[in-house]
């Protein structure tokens, strides 16, 4: 369990869910990232489990009922590029917008070329969201939105940039907000950032994580010992029971 050494301020517009009070020392779970009190969430785990006789393991989150810790932190498909994907949908919307022109994408037309890359993003993106490893018909929807857009856009090349753009995004937000529900919109505007990058995923991983600078080695491929010590996530991260990520100093 890992928590964050920030205290939130009395202004805290919503309360932690446990003591309706603003948050101190922010903890999230590692399946649903639910944010809690770090000493709410560890004392309220503490007497669940010990109440019912059950491990750990067998707890719920008292928002969205998921398991806290479930096998999948050990699968072999919920990698830690899955983990750092999920962690990237808890930081402030908009963080890298200044760092991919989502603009010039749409008013350059390279929205009318194919994304080769697509596909391996947008499985490996929805599988860190639902935590499932199998999402081919999720993707196959999604794609198929997207691949219907840019031949029709051929077609009827007329409409504006801004409108394609908003067109666009509501077609996409229709085919996924069923499987992804409230984190759609998030979604939206991290696959825009990956399309305007023009980059494959390993190259736009590089840039994501050195952009917030975030230490982790196995996706950006440094030394853990050759990265400075000063940079810590932007989000405070909590894995319960988790010992799959390396905490960094």
């Amino acid at each position: 369990m890992e928590q964050d050494n920030q205290t939130a301020s009395s202004s805290e517009p919503d309360p932690c869910p446990i003591c309706l009070g603003p948050f101190l020392q922010e903890s999230y779970l590692d399946r649903c990232f639910h944010k809690f009190c770090y000493n709410c969430i560890l004392h309220w785990t503490k007497v669940v489990s010990g109440k019912h006789s059950h491990h750990a393991t067998s707890v719920k989150c008292p928002l969205c009922k998921r398991y806290v810790n479930q096998d999948i932190g050990n699968s072999v498909f919920f990698s830690r590029a899955h983990k750092y994907r999920l962690q990237c949908y808890y930081i402030k919307p908009g963080t890298l917008s200044g760092k991919f022109n989502v603009s010039r994408y749409w008013k350059s037309y390279k929205y009318l070329q194919p994304n080769r890359w697509l596909y391996s993003w947008l499985k490996r993106e929805i599988q860190a969201l639902i935590q499932e490893e199998d999402v081919d018909i999720v993707v196959h929807h999604i794609l198929g939105v997207t691949d219907s857009f840019r031949r029709n856009t051929q077609k009827f090349p007329r409409s504006s940039p801004e409108t394609k753009q908003e067109e666009f995004k509501a077609l996409v937000s229709k085919a996924a907000k069923p499987f992804l529900t409230g984190r759609t919109d998030q979604f939206l505007d991290e696959m825009e950032l990956f399309l305007a990058s023009g980059l494959n995923i390993e190259a736009y991983d590089r840039v994501y994580i050195q952009h917030l600078g975030w230490n982790i080695p196995d996706i950006t491929g440094e030394d853990k010992e050759e990265k400075s010590h000063e940079h810590t996530p932007v989000v405070p991260y909590l894995h319960i029971l988790d010992d799959d990520i390396d905490e960094t100093d």
